[in-house]
């Protein structure tokens, strides 16, 4: 099965390209071929981290996003990929232009990619709005994946007990959470440019990640693809 997968929550600072980064390392170290995209014109956090995977995308040119799809189009040895897309804040209007004037869900339908899309929350109430108006805008079309962010965060309650929330369930949505990487392992892991394999094999920059912060992050990827492999991603 292959996936589209678009990491969403429209606002800064959730931890978006965060979760893009653990699941491009998820597809890695499972051997499943995919190819990113950036939206974020000023960052591009995304490609900073997984180059080799990641290309830019203009949101609100068609011709641009249209690569999205197109990738999906492409086998390597009779292999389908998946795809990774990092939105930045602020897109989700012309996002949602393109997908409904490109029927994209028919479209993926037809040839059997699964569309995932990635609300990535905080504890406040900005997350709770913008996934009702996530929800109102493509209603069945996709499935929902709700994260809680833990690093983002520790109480969630307002969000639970939304009628966002509510709707969310009703359609089918998957709730998980991300717990807290230590803060310290994630500004080394951050300023040495670097995929969280890198970071874990290449102990020797002037930010390496020490013996036991290294374990610290391995517990952390597996907490994590325990998590990913109860979705429709492979």
């Amino acid at each position: 099965m292959s996936s589209l997968n678009f990491i969403g929550g429209e606002k800064g600072g959730v931890g978006k390209s965060v979760v893009a980064r653990v699941l491009a390392q998820y597809f890695i170290d499972k051997n499943v071929l995919f190819t990113g995209f950036d939206t974020d014109r000023s960052h591009t956090s995304f490609i900073r981290f997984y180059e080799d995977f990641a290309s830019p995308v203009v949101i609100d040119s068609y011709e641009s996003l249209d690569l999205i799809a197109a990738a999906l189009e492409q086998t390597f040895a009779g292999n389908t990929q998946s795809v990774i897309v990092d939105l930045a804040a602020q897109t989700a209007a012309p996002l949602a232009r393109w997908v409904t004037d490109s029927d994209l869900f028919a479209v993926m339908a037809e040839m059997g990619v699964t569309v995932n899309f990635w609300h990535i929350a905080d504890a406040g109430k900005d997350s709770v709005d913008m996934l009702s108006k996530l929800i109102d805008t493509y209603g069945e079309g996709p499935n929902y994946v709700v994260v809680k962010n833990h690093g983002r965060g520790s109480d969630f309650s307002q969000l639970e007990q939304s009628s966002a929330m509510e709707k969310a369930l009703q359609l089918g949505a998957r709730v998980v959470s991300l717990s807290q990487l230590q803060e310290a392992s994630m500004r080394k892991i951050d300023r040495q440019n670097a995929s969280f394999w890198a970071a874990l094999n290449h102990p020797t920059s002037d930010d390496a990640l020490g013996l036991l912060e290294r374990q610290r992050v391995k517990n952390w990827l597996k907490k994590t693809y325990d998590t990913f492999d109860n979705l429709p991603l492979l």
